[in-house]
């Protein structure tokens, strides 16, 4: 069954990094890693199947926030636990 969604204007990289460049004053460094990525789209998942669809988003926010001044190699593992600790608490 085809889907009646237009296809994306723009990829998701290259809104991320536009996304990054306008709040960072055009420095792109804040971009995600692939366990970064794949964590918070995690995390969004198990938060709107647990909670409003509302909270995915800004639980990913609240995460972003927290691990901010985090070295950047920890982020993607320290998204991950957060995931596994959410999924178990929430059984």
């Amino acid at each position: 069954m085809a889907s009646d969604r237009p296809a994306p204007v723009i990829g998701a990289d290259e809104l991320l990094v536009m996304v990054a460049r306008l709040l960072a004053d055009g420095d792109t460094t804040h971009t995600l890693d692939a366990a970064e990525r794949a964590g918070l789209l995690a995390l969004a998942r198990v938060v709107a199947h647990a909670s409003e669809r509302a909270t995915a988003p800004l639980s990913t926010y609240v995460a972003g926030l927290a691990l901010a001044s985090a070295p950047p190699a920890d982020r993607g593992n320290r998204i991950a636990a957060l995931v596994r600790g959410l999924e178990e608490a929430i059984r």
